[in-house]
């Protein structure tokens, strides 16, 4: 055990590990010397991209038409700006082109994401089996933290105050509480109700956070700088950048994990096949080992798997590939890092699926083989949810109408079905349009953000029972999406505590 680990030297000395600090550097690169050099590389092509960006960033969101039409302002920003703009971007290109010969070479030394660990005195109450259960609690959001013009086409806008926000309310509910992970389930719910919900904040003892669309290195930075004081272990700014394949990939994959567990291992891979706007994004899979505690000597760890596929809605085989490609992904990287004895506690698989459980357009990713490898809380079969499970994406351009406008208001809204049918999107045909046809059906809306569990055979039996999955609606205004969470309870089967 290394000094100052925070970690009990009782729980932790007999486990055959090396120091999470050790398994993982922090910089994506194997020298100051490779670092440096891509630094110069961006700084050498900012300008450019700041122009650019500047440029998409005239076009105006609902919120600003509306407030412009209250001050009677006239348009005069493009008119002045956008010259002045389009002259910077012109003068910077011979900078921008030297910085690309600068900064596309160091893409095949650079790790393709970020790790910061920093030594927290708070730290997870270490799960010793036998014992009690333990729950872990996940959330996923997507949270379009896109460069400001480029936001700008979802109806949002000042990426840097969002940033701010959004880390600001993923960090309320950690303050708050006293302990990270807890050892009893909270009290019963009503069985009839299940155990789904719609909740205003965040849970206040989330263990993993997976974040999709943090394409902005600056918004990817500083979330990582707010969540460090409440997150020991963080994995960001995710991503292949440069030529990867045929495709020039100019952002990152956007996703970003929190952890209060020791990150053991990750890895990230580029989905190979992808097309249009999505080529220019490095969407791919993360996955992740963590530590979770001891049994017998051995390791007690879980997976996470965090995505983001494929948006056009007319390209469903394409999100199909890449899903069966993250299925082979996930598994590789679990045959790799699993150590003889390990006791595999959860393997999550989330993200943005891009997909729904409602619409015929969606009928080929509905079957997929994901669904009998992983469990969907939500899910009966294919087209058919269950009774509290409504969608999680937004009818555009609504972010700033006032119906949705708070977290409060979203909720209120999201409770009734007139409010879901007006303000959540619908179900859609196979190339993206409208289905007229759901128009008389009960409405609950495209549900196409995900948080899927299996259970692994182990040296100890462990049953898993989902105790809340919760529709979050904390990051309102924030982003087009509805965040979820999993409230997973393990316990060891009483079968193998009687045998103990």
């Amino acid at each position: 055990q290394p000094p100052g680990s925070r970690w009990s030297r009782n729980a932790w000395a007999p486990l055959p590990l090396v120091p999470c600090s050790m398994v993982l550097r922090e910089s994506p690169f194997p020298n100051r010397l490779l670092s440096g050099l891509y630094s110069l590389g961006q700084y050498l092509l900012f300008p450019s991209y700041w122009a650019a960006d500047c440029l998409l960033d005239l076009r105006e969101t609902t919120a600003e038409q509306q407030q412009r039409r209250c001050c009677r302002c006239c348009p005069l920003r493009a008119l002045v700006t956008g010259p002045l703009l389009l002259l910077l971007l012109i003068l910077s290109m011979p900078s921008a082109l030297l910085g690309l010969l600068v900064w596309l070479p160091m893409q095949a030394a650079r790790r393709p994401f970020a790790y910061k660990h920093n030594m927290l005195s708070r730290h997870p109450e270490v799960w010793e089996l036998p014992g009690t259960g333990k729950v872990f609690s996940f959330v996923s959001a997507n949270v379009c933290l896109l460069p400001n013009g480029l936001a700008k086409f979802s109806n949002l806008g000042h990426m840097k105050q969002r940033a701010a926000r959004i880390g600001q309310c993923l960090t309320q509910g950690e303050a708050s509480a006293s302990f990270y992970g807890a050892t009893m389930a909270s009290p019963p719910r009503p069985e009839k109700a299940g155990p789904g919900e719609i909740s205003v904040p965040f849970p206040p003892d989330v263990d993993f956070v997976c974040l999709q669309e943090v394409f902005d290195q600056r918004a990817g930075a500083h979330l990582c700088q707010l969540l460090s004081p409440f997150y020991e272990h963080i994995v960001y700014d995710v991503g292949a950048y440069g030529l990867q394949g045929c495709s020039l990939k100019v952002l990152n994959s956007g996703l970003f994990l929190a952890s209060h567990y020791p990150v053991l291992a990750a890895q990230y891979r580029c989905y190979p096949k992808c097309s249009g706007e999505d080529a220019l994004s490095a969407k791919g899979l993360l996955s992740v080992q963590v530590q979770l505690g001891a049994a017998h000597g051995q390791r007690i760890v879980g997976y996470l798997n965090c995505t983001h596929l494929h948006a056009p809605a007319a390209d469903a085989q394409i999100r199909c590939d890449q899903l069966t490609q993250g299925l082979f992904w996930a598994q590789l990287f679990q045959d790799t890092h699993t150590q003889r004895g390990d006791v595999i506690a959860f393997d999550v698989f989330c993200g943005d699926f891009n997909f729904d459980n409602c619409s015929s357009g969606d009928e080929l990713e509905q079957t997929h083989e994901i669904f009998r490898q992983y469990q969907d809380p939500c899910r009966v079969g294919p087209r058919q949810d269950r009774p509290w499970a409504i969608g999680t994406c937004l009818a555009g351009p609504v972010p700033g109408a006032e119906a949705v406008s708070t977290p409060e208001k979203l909720k209120r809204t999201l409770e009734q079905e007139e409010g879901r049918r007006t303000y959540l999107a619908g179900p859609i045909l196979q190339d993206g349009r409208p289905d007229p046809s759901a128009a008389g059906s009960p409405w609950e809306g495209r549900r196409i953000d995900y948080i899927l569990y299996r259970e692994h055979p182990t040296t100890i039996s462990l049953t898993t029972e989902v105790e809340k999955f919760s529709f979050i609606t904390q990051l309102a205004g924030c982003s087009d999406h509805v965040a979820v969470g999993l409230r997973l309870l393990l316990n060891a089967a009483p079968q193998w505590q009687q045998q103990v």
